[in-house]
C-alpha cells in the first residue's frame, strides 16, 4: 500500500511541476503590474500576451526601469496550487540580468511571499521553475537586493484551483 501511495504522490507532484499539454496558463487571465516601465512599448502586459519572441526589438517584452528590487506580479484573482512558473527570458541581449531573480507565490499583494525558486541558470531562454503546489493568489518575479532592469518576454503559471477543504458535518449530540 505504501508503495502505491508513494507512486501516486510522485505522479501528482510531477504533474504539478510540468506544464501539461493543453494545460491552462493561469497568468493570461490575471491582472498584472510591475515596479516601473522602462519605456511605453515595454508595458507589463507584454509578459502575458502569449508571444514568446525573445528579441525585444522585434516584439516588445515587459521591461522595468533600473529599479532597486525590481518586480513583476500577476494577480491570479483566486487561490491556486501553483505547480510551475515558466519564464521566457530576453534573448537579443542581457539575459544575465534575470540571474538571481526570485519567483514568489502567496497571498500578499506586496510581494512579501515565500520563494518558490530562484533563477540560477540563464543559459536557456525558457526557464521552468517548479513550485510544487505552493498556494497563493499572487505570483511575482523579483530581483532582490540590487538595481536592475527586469525583463520578461513571457510568464506562464500552471496549477490548479485551491479548493477549501470541506468540513465534515458536525453532529449534534442530544442529552
Amino acid at each position: 500500500c505504501i508503495v502505491v501511495l508513494l507512486a501516486f504522490a510522485a505522479v501528482g507532484w510531477a504533474q504539478l511541476c510540468n506544464p501539461q499539454i493543453g494545460g491552462q496558463n493561469l497568468a493570461r487571465s490575471g491582472g498584472v503590474k510591475q515596479s516601473s516601465t522602462y519605456a511605453p512599448q515595454y508595458t507589463v502586459d507584454k509578459a502575458i500576451d502569449g508571444i514568446k519572441n525573445t528579441n525585444t526589438f522585434v516584439q516588445a517584452c515587459a521591461i522595468t526601469g533600473y529599479d532597486k528590487n525590481a518586480w513583476w506580479q500577476v494577480d491570479l484573482k483566486n487561490s491556486y496550487k501553483v505547480g510551475s512558473v515558466v519564464i521566457v527570458n530576453r534573448g537579443d541581449c542581457c539575459a544575465d540580468r534575470l540571474k538571481g531573480a526570485q519567483i514568489r507565490v502567496g497571498n500578499s499583494a506586496d510581494n512579501n511571499n515565500p520563494v518558490c525558486a530562484t533563477v540560477t541558470d540563464v543559459s536557456q531562454l525558457t526557464i521552468n521553475m517548479c513550485c510544487k503546489g505552493m498556494v497563493g493568489q499572487y505570483v511575482s518575479v523579483v530581483i532582490p537586493g540590487r538595481n536592475e532592469y527586469l525583463q520578461l518576454c513571457e510568464v506562464e503559471v500552471y496549477g490548479e484551483e485551491n479548493k477549501p477543504e470541506e468540513k465534515p458535518e458536525e453532529k449534534q449530540l442530544c442529552w
